[in-house]
């Protein structure tokens, strides 16, 4: 024996179609909320300004990072002019940068030990120069100028 009972259209389960809308809706803002993560910063209060903005320097160059934070061999994710990058240090004194936008769809590559991992589709880089390792990824990232300037690195 089965126990059947008719459901009107326009509810399910005592819920109007109204009702499953806006919670669906509310539903989905919740979730894209929670997916849209931006890139860490290093955030300190020296070479970021109230808003979160690098604080420019003299002669039109911008602070984005202490150059004791890079770790000889390794990376640390900065901003510039509010977009994000990566900035290594190869070898002691010697900085390289590079754009945090992966090539393949935009996504924002990540520091992972000697490279950058793109979570979006899995391409890879060398963090040191910037090429593409495996993945998707059909060119190098864009390579930011910077300098080494007393205990700061900056970018013009």
């Amino acid at each position: 024996m089965t126990n059947s009972t008719t459901i009107p259209a326009d509810t399910a389960a005592g819920i109007s179609r109204r009702a499953a809308l806006l919670i669906g809706g509310a539903g989905t803002a919740v979730a894209l909320v929670g997916c849209s993560t931006g890139p860490a910063t290093t955030g300190d209060a020296a070479t970021t300004d109230q808003s979160g903005d690098p604080k420019s320097g003299t002669g039109g160059s911008t602070e984005v990072a202490k150059l004791a934070d890079i770790p000889v061999g390794g990376s640390v994710e900065a901003f510039l002019n509010g977009k994000p990058i990566l900035v290594s240090q190869p070898t002691a004194g010697k900085v390289v940068a590079f754009s945090a936008v992966c090539t393949h769809r935009g996504c924002f590559v990540r520091p992972v030990g000697k490279e950058f991992d793109c979570p979006c589709h899995g391409s890879k880089f060398d963090a040191m120069t910037g090429e593409v390792l495996g993945g998707p990824a059909p060119s190098p990232l864009v390579a930011v100028p910077v300098a080494v300037t007393g205990d700061s690195v900056t970018a013009t």
